[in-house]
């Protein structure tokens, strides 16, 4: 594509958009854009990107919406955060102005292979694993995506030799045309996000397009396990390289016993014993054959592929150990922002939970959550706007133990009135974040400054 004087319109101005706009303005096009915040709202907390956009003389438009200026533009980026349904949207589909995830951009501009990740739960923990392999196999790799760097922001970096491992969000699957990694993993696929894609079928299909565009050079890691991920295999073109913690397979990752094992071509051999790994739950051995079979489709020897799973100590707020104050264990499940992920929090848990829970409703049903409590759980302490709504439905399935905090930190007070020794403390919220926070990460950052404050 052909970038001197195009007209690009970024819509939002998260991380994704603002590095799309510095990449796009670097390549010699007139860059707009746009955020339906106030200057005055951010200016509070983006007040040095504000400044370096202005100085690369990319147009704000921030506190209304587009709709006069679309007609003008060449393409248009848009950040994950934004719905795909705007009327403004509409009008530059109608016009054949092509739509853009921040991703399709970096990868058009991508010189090497891409190995993409996407999933419901696990993706972080798992692009992180493939991404610290990776980096020990070639140091020229990149890990960016929705793990929270930008892919628009290192690939000026790149060259042939590089490598990116990407995580990749349903959201920014919506509006890619020819991405097509060399290597991409679907790791399960439970109800999430539906108040974005309004329909089940609709994530199940956002999710698929990770390889819609590979061929049969490529190859799809999927997971065996889960129903929805076994009849993607008819839709695929790519092959496929499958995972199981449960069965032993033909050719894939999986368990025999407690070993790690590979059968891929020529290969048959272990990896290592699971009792090797420092990250615990059957949730994280399921993240670790997909890492394995991401990694030998890669061609990464085994010795570095052991080497780097048997010294991984996890992310920060998945199930991230915090303190332990008066006999109580604190866990930090900030990244569980849906309820199949904070089920995987609590049945992570081998001590009595002093539970922590809600947040922003995507239209979850909490009941299959509420359930794991009976015999867990001790007391549910519930934040944010769904707290009503989890009320409600824990009435209804006979728990009763629910306190209602104004506050993440006065939850933790109250948790810390509420446990005794040999308890935990577990926040794993169900819930995404964005009523009360910018991100999980905050809110992990807040839950754990609040535990710092109680031991003083």
């Amino acid at each position: 594509m052909e970038w001197q004087r195009k007209n690009i319109l970024i819509i939002g101005m998260a991380k994704s958009g603002v590095s799309a706009a510095k990449l796009c303005s670097s390549l010699g096009a007139k860059v707009t854009i746009q955020d339906i915040k106030s200057k005055e709202t951010l200016m509070q907390t983006m007040k040095n990107e504000i400044e370096i956009l202005e100085k690369l003389n990319i147009k704000l438009i921030l506190g209304s919406d587009v709709n006069d200026i679309i007609d003008d533009q060449d393409l248009i980026i848009l950040s994950p955060g934004v719905p795909t349904d705007l009327d403004f949207l509409q009008k530059a589909r109608n016009n054949h102005i092509p739509i853009w995830s921040e991703i399709e951009l970096g990868y058009v501009l991508c010189p090497c292979p891409i190995i993409a990740i996407t999933g419901t739960n696990g993706k972080t923990t798992t692009t992180t694993l493939v991404g610290e392999i990776m980096k020990k196999y070639n140091t020229n790799t990149y890990v960016v995506g929705n793990i929270g760097t930008p892919f628009t922001a290192k690939v000026k970096k790149m060259n042939k030799e590089s490598l990116v491992v990407s995580e990749i969000s349903s959201f920014q699957l919506e509006t890619i045309h020819n991405f097509k990694p060399k290597v991409s993993a679907v790791l399960n696929i439970t109800p999430d996000h539906l108040n974005r894609h309004k329909t089940y079928e609709n994530y199940i299909a956002a999710k698929e397009r990770i390889f819609e565009n590979q061929d049969e050079q490529d190859i799809l890691v999927l997971n065996e396990d889960d129903n929805i991920c076994r009849k993607m295999k008819k839709k695929a073109k790519a092959q496929i390289f499958p995972f199981s913690r449960k069965k032993e397979l033909e050719q894939g990752a999986f368990l025999i016993k407690d070993k790690i094992w590979v059968k891929w071509g020529k290969i048959n051999a272990e990896v290592c014993s699971v009792r090797d790994l420092q990250i615990l739950g059957d949730h994280n051995i399921e993240n670790t054959l997909a890492a394995v079979a991401i990694s030998v489709s890669m061609k990464v020897p085994f010795n570095i592929i052991k080497e780097v799973l048997t010294n991984f100590k996890g992310v920060e707020h998945r199930i991230e150990y915090v303190d332990t104050i008066d006999g109580v264990k604190y866990y930090n499940d900030s990244k569980a922002t849906n309820v199949d992920a904070a089920i995987i929090g609590i049945k992570a848990m081998k001590s009595p939970i002093i539970l922590i829970g809600g947040g922003m409703d995507k239209g979850a049903d909490f009941s299959d959550w509420i359930d794991m409590f009976f015999g867990k759980v001790k007391t549910l302490i519930v934040i944010g706007e769904t707290s009503d709504k989890i009320i409600r439905t824990a009435k209804e399935k006979g728990f009763y133990n629910i306190k209602k905090a104004s506050s993440l930190k006065e939850a933790v007070v109250f948790a810390k009135q509420l446990a005794v020794s040999g308890d935990c403390v577990l926040l794993s919220p169900a819930c995404a974040s964005w009523d009360m926070f910018k991100s999980y990460e905050e809110r992990g950052r807040v839950f754990k400054e609040a535990i710092y404050d109680l031991k003083g």
